[in-house]
């Protein structure tokens, strides 16, 4: 399994949008891994996590090939992981000028209920209501899917009341990847669900970096260390299992450097955008 972080930011990218704090600016100055995309990563060459409003930035930054992907899995419908408007130009039928001449066969998008209301609206007011070109998967979480080559197991977040997110488990060949951004502490459930287990990769939210955290719909570097060391007593992980941080926010206050200054003595590599790895 091969897995390559797209961007590494949260919502309002790295450095903010309209911000000009001390880490922003920052940020500015020194650029390269300081400079973060939103969220998203693809997996292989056919599959991608969360589509995302800076997708045609990380198409051109990476030289990727959007046209290969089959499978999209969504993570919840916050616009900085889901923009389907953009997914419109993938549209076939009534609307393929959009594509040209590389046409494809249905794509398959795989999220919770508010992502394909979400969706639906986009498809509403770009044409009218109809779609042809993609089959919608509503994922029920603690189920497994076959998607593609890989085993996809949505599993409950922590993030917001209104609705079910979702963090996923990865397998392909035995290996695994717990990518589980946009989520406080795990509920229950899904730790019940990891008992049995056993980790290669997990990838962390560490939205607001060493500051606490406290009961947000995000980690910190401090809930990030918690939820190693409750995976490393259930057996879930080991000393071999790959602890990664990533989805920043400007208001943690850390560079990359700095970042990898307080996270990396807790056993964390901290992800940049275009950071690969081979599961």
């Amino acid at each position: 399994m091969k897995i390559k972080y797209l961007g590494t930011a949260a919502y309002e990218g790295f450095p903010g949008l309209f911000c000009e704090c001390e880490a922003c600016q920052k940020a500015n100055a020194e650029g390269g891994k300081n400079i973060r995309l939103r969220a998203s990563m693809t997996i292989n060459e056919d599959t991608l996590i969360d589509f995302g409003p800076d997708i045609y930035m990380q198409k051109l930054r990476y030289n990727l090939n959007l046209a290969n992907i089959r499978h999209f899995i969504m993570t919840h419908s916050h616009s900085d992981h889901f923009n389907p408007f953009d997914l419109m130009a993938r549209s076939e039928g009534n609307y393929s000028h959009f594509q040209g001449e590389n046409k494809g066969s249905k794509i398959n998008v795989y999220g919770n209920e508010k992502v394909k209301e979400f969706f639906d609206f986009a498809v509403k007011v770009e044409f009218g209501g109809h779609q042809d070109f993609m089959n919608y998967i509503e994922v029920v979480p603690f189920k497994t899917y076959e998607v593609g080559k890989l085993k996809v197991t949505p599993l409950l977040a922590q993030h917001q009341p209104d609705e079910k997110s979702l963090i996923y488990l990865i397998e392909e060949e035995r290996r695994t990847l717990l990518y589980a951004n946009d989520t406080g502490i795990f509920p229950e459930a899904t730790y019940e669900y990891l008992q049995n287990v056993k980790l290669d990769v997990v990838s962390l939210d560490c939205t607001h970096g060493a500051r606490y955290a406290g009961g947000s719909g995000h980690l910190g570097l401090e809930t990030c260390v918690q939820t190693k060391e409750r995976l490393l007593s259930m057996g879930s992980a080991c000393e071999e299992t790959t602890f990664i941080i990533t989805h920043f926010s400007h208001n943690g206050g850390l560079c990359h450097e700095d970042l990898e200054k307080v996270a990396i003595p807790h056993g964390f590599a901290v992800a940049y955008d275009g950071m690969e790895m081979k599961i």
